[in-house]
């Protein structure tokens, strides 16, 4: 939700800013940058689609011994700052079949 907000903010900022300088360009720091994969934020929805295929392949021990790696014993116990290196562990697991 705070982001929706700072982004409806920024478009009303750069409408009043517009209105102000009538018929300049956009100058490129004004352009929204799309994010990237690394700063959007991870679920654990989206963590668990990584790990239910490969624990359904029979890959549930590994699974732990990654939860355990970041201090859990399952996957609500994972920070979500560590999502992404979960999914990374995991990928990687994944690729070395």
């Amino acid at each position: 939700m705070r982001s929706l907000a700072d982004s409806i903010q920024a478009v009303a900022d750069a409408m009043t800013q517009s209105e102000a300088q009538p018929d300049t360009a956009p100058k490129a720091a004004e352009t929204p940058v799309p994010k990237t994969k690394a700063e959007t934020k991870i679920t654990i929805e989206e963590v668990r689609a990584v790990l239910i295929p490969l624990s359904q392949d029979g890959y549930g021990e590994q699974i732990r011994a990654i939860f355990k790696r970041y201090g859990a014993e399952k996957l609500s116990g994972v920070a979500e700052s560590d999502y992404a290196a979960v999914i990374q562990d995991a990928e990687e697991l994944k690729n070395a079949t």
